[in-house]
This record gives C-alpha cells, structure tokens and sequence, in this order.
C-alpha cells in the first residue's frame, strides 16, 4: 500500500510517498481503507519543526477493512471516521475503535474528516468558554476547518455578535457568509467592542490581542498547537481568565461527553445548523501541496487528501 513520510530539518518539500506491506490491526483497532484524510496545522507544524519523522496522524474515513481482537460495535463494510496517532496518510490505516463512529448514509466520506474531529474541537472550545445567551463571542481562525465550525456554534447557541478575526480581507465575504456579524484582521489595531468569550485557535503572537479584545469577566479558550504566553496584567485588569481545553483529553477521560458531542454533531449536520466547508480534495500523492496551503493560511475550511 502507498503511504506519505517526511523526512526532518525540512518543509513541506521533505514530504514522500513510499511503498509498505498493509498494517494488521492489534486489539481494540480497525484497519480502515482510506477515502479521505483530513489535514490539520498540528501535523503541518510537526513537519516544519519536527526533530524525528513521526508518523502522520490526522482524521482518516473510509470502509472497515479488518477488525482486532477486543473490538466491539464495528464489523467489516462499515464506514467509519475517527481520529489516528499512526499512520493517517494512507491508502489502509488503524484506528482504535474508542476513536471511531459510524458514518451516516447520507454523508461522504469528505464531509465526515470536514465534520468530526473539527466539530468536536469546534463544540467542546466553545462550551469551555461558558457562553450564555446573548455573549458576544470571538473566533480567530475564522475560516479554518474549526474556526468555520465555532462561528457556527457561537450563532446556534444565540450570541448576540459573532466576530471572525482572520488573516486577510480576502476571508471577509467567506466568514460573513458562515454567520459572522462583523469581520477583523489579525493586524488590525483595535478588535472592535469587547466580548465575552473568545475562542483562539492561532495562539502565539496573537494571544497578546485575544486577551486585550475580553470584555470585564471574558474568558479566552485557546485550543491551538501554536503555544505563545499571555499576560497575567491583562487578565488582571479585565477580571477575565485563560482556558485550555484538548479533544483528546475529553475522549481518554470523559468517554461519555465524547460520545455525547458526536451524536450532537451528526445531528446538528442532519439538520443543517453545522455546514462544514471543504477548501481543496487533493490526492495523497500531492500531500506536499496540501500541506503548503495549510500552512500558507489560504484555504477556507477543510483541506482533505483524497487516497
């Protein structure tokens, strides 16, 4: 089977795609034959600034291949979509079956890497924020595959002033037409009025602004892999707080929750409330042009390697 592998000390160039015989899955996985991968900045990142060639993990959908010992609920033919640690640019990938749910019949195998894992991390950022109806809430990455999502969420859960803060005016018509109320860029050197909860997705030099943008009491939810430090001064004054929060935290300790929040985001997509957006299907061969567009911030929504 084909399988994409980066070399280190390099970009998206150090990208290959290499021959290797089919993974067997051990207890509790699924061996999933690939229609879709969804690509994230994490693993974009892990290839600009890695240190050894991991695997590439990311969202995978496709059709149970083979099942694992221990594995119950799943059964060969079924679709599925889940998060992989291993190797997810590929043509056949292991999925542990906790990771794992089924793919409606009305939904492609592209809508499920769009929806699952964006929505997931979309749901659970935004209620880690403590909205209340009528908050104003803020969403940086606007047009990424979750900022598309979370400006979604902020709108159903009945914010009064849902603002997208994205990279360029070039993202404006795109997010206002997901819900966004008003549309700032990162450079900007005001962010408008002070909100309630602010949902960041970039971190790094943008956390300074995120934090200056808090309404008194306002709550920052940062889920980004981009690190960066905030001010203890700025929260201070603004009696407002910072707030981690990690999917994969939710799925290892609150099993229940995770199970929960996918039920909700099949249904909020049955009923049309949560649209996810697709920028590009590319084939897995060309992962390196993928991974440019990610990182070069260009693409509105999802960027999905088609195997």
């Amino acid at each position: 089977m084909r399988r994409v592998r980066y070399e280190v000390n390099g970009g998206p160039e150090v990208l290959f795609t290499e021959e290797v015989p089919a993974p067997e899955p051990g207890p509790g996985e699924l061996l999933v034959r690939t229609e879709a991968v969804g690509v994230t900045l994490p693993v974009v990142r892990k290839v600009r600034e890695g240190t050894e060639p991991l695997p590439l993990g990311g969202e995978v959908a496709g059709t149970v291949a083979a099942v694992g010992a221990d594995v119950t609920g799943f059964a060969v033919g079924d679709r599925v979509t889940g998060l992989c640690f291993a190797h997810a640019y590929a043509e056949l990938a292991l999925l542990h079956h906790t990771m794992a749910s089924l793919v409606p019949d009305r939904a492609t195998a592209v809508d499920a890497v769009a929806l699952v894992r964006s929505g997931l991390v979309a749901r659970g950022a935004y209620e880690a924020g403590r909205p209340h109806p009528g908050d104003a809430v803020l969403v940086t990455a606007a047009a990424s595959a979750v900022g598309t999502l979370a400006l979604q969420y902020a709108k159903a859960g009945g914010a009064s002033r849902v603002v997208a803060a994205v990279s360029g005016a070039d993202k404006a018509e795109f997010v206002r037409a997901l819900g966004a109320d008003e549309v700032v860029l990162y450079g900007d050197e005001s962010w408008g009025d002070p909100v309630d909860v602010v949902v960041d997705g970039v971190g790094g030099a943008l956390l300074g602004p995120a934090v200056r943008a808090l309404a008194r009491g306002g709550r920052l939810v940062a889920f980004s892999s981009g690190g960066g430090t905030i001010d203890a001064y700025e929260l201070l004054v603004r009696g407002a707080s910072a707030i981690g929060f990690q999917t994969a935290a939710v799925a290892r300790d609150k099993p229940e929750v995770y199970a929960r929040w996918l039920d909700e985001v099949w249904e909020l997509h049955r009923d049309g409330t949560l649209r996810p957006r697709v920028d590009a299907e590319i084939p897995l061969a060309e992962a390196a042009r993928a991974h440019e567009i990610i990182e070069s911030r260009r693409n509105l929504g999802k960027v999905v390697l088609t195997p």
